[in-house]
């Protein structure tokens, strides 16, 4: 919005042309961001604490897990409105507004903070921990990624196709398996940070990791000289993507100031999934999505826990890990929630950090 109304004077006054500048409004994106999280934080938490929206910790078949947790019953939940405020502020504030990327891009984050609201109220109003059932929760996520991956092969210049980070010249034309393709991205990012979502400060702490690669990469990917210098799938307009991430990163910093531990708020699932979702559309758009696994290996490490501990159970009566997700396993090893967390933030920015030699590395 910020574009549109003070780029146009750069002639009255030169200031203005640096509105211009993607690096600018992605950094002002995050500083938005992160003061409307600030701000806005303990009124929304304040506001959750009147309409009750606490967290429910369950008893049940969590054994010595409750012991660790039973202090957090009655924190407020839903805290991922705060998130989607910051975020849909300082997007419309700074980004190029009628971006197709962008608005599409913000778009699927709202609509998956809606889904994850629905969940989260159920499992208030009705007191059962399961939420939203699997089915209608599924149906909302596929139908988004059917939407983003007609978009993408009949509304854009992005092939559908399969491109393999380290490896230059391997690219997989998956023609209309590319629409299945997209619904798996965009499901399993979205439930993965869900999943990670179980100890103050993990998820957003992981995601603000995740977003700022993306930044980077959203970047790249919409500059013609860096994306030709680069050898990497050039894009026209997903440079704006930058500023969308760069506000995920300044929402996540202003939450994580009240979910660090001990938390005062937690993001619930109208977090967790609207954030998982834009990540993973964000990968779509710049085509960067194999690469999710890499930036995002935190997230799929702890999706792939639970996949495991289920099968082994089912296939063996035995578990592999004292309790999955993960992170919890950490937990009855001993580690104090807060060094689980801690040591999780150094694994997924080590990741990161090597998911960006793959700019150089095919």
């Amino acid at each position: 919005m910020l574009y549109y109304l003070f780029y146009p004077l750069r002639d009255l006054w030169i200031g203005f042309n640096v509105f211009k500048y993607i690096t600018f409004r992605a950094a002002m994106a995050a500083f938005t961001a992160f003061v409307v999280s600030v701000i806005a934080g303990p009124f929304v938490i304040r506001w959750l604490q009147e309409l009750n929206f606490g967290q429910n910790i369950r008893k049940e078949h969590v054994g010595s897990l409750y012991d660790l947790h039973k202090h957090k019953q009655g924190t407020p939940t839903m805290g991922g409105i705060l998130i989607i405020l910051s975020i849909l502020i300082a997007t419309l504030l700074w980004a190029d507004v009628i971006n197709k990327y962008v608005l599409l891009t913000l778009g699927s984050f709202l609509w998956l903070g809606a889904v994850g609201f629905a969940d989260d109220y159920i499992k208030i109003s009705k007191k059962r921990n399961l939420g939203l059932r699997a089915k209608p929760k599924l149906l909302g996520q596929v139908l988004l990624g059917v939407v983003i991956a007609l978009f993408v092969m009949y509304l854009t210049p992005i092939p559908p196709t399969l491109n393999v980070p380290f490896f230059k010249h391997f690219v997989l034309d998956l023609g209309i398996f590319y629409i299945l393709f997209v619904v798996l991205v965009l499901s399993g990012s979205s439930n993965a940070v869900n999943l990670t979502d179980g100890l103050d400060g993990l998820a957003i702490g992981c995601t603000i990791i995740a977003a700022l690669a993306y930044a980077i990469l959203s970047y790249v990917a919409g500059h013609a000289r860096f994306s030709e210098y680069l050898n990497i799938f050039y894009i026209k307009g997903t440079g704006e993507l930058a500023v969308f991430c760069a506000a995920m990163v300044g929402a996540g910093l202003g939450f994580l100031w009240f979910n660090s531990h001990p938390a005062t708020v937690f993001m619930g699932d109208t977090g967790s999934l609207a954030l998982g979702g834009a990540i993973g559309v964000v990968s779509i758009f710049i085509k960067k999505e194999l690469l999710l696994f890499l930036v995002g290996g935190i997230f799929v490490i702890e999706a792939l826990s639970v996949i495991l501990q289920v099968a082994s159970f089912k296939l063996t009566k035995k578990r592999i890990f004292l309790m999955s997700p993960i992170h919890h396993h950490f937990q009855l090893l001993g580690w104090s929630e807060s060094k689980v967390t801690i040591r999780f933030w150094i694994v997924a920015i080590i990741l990161a950090f090597l998911s960006m030699s793959t700019l150089k590395l095919q």
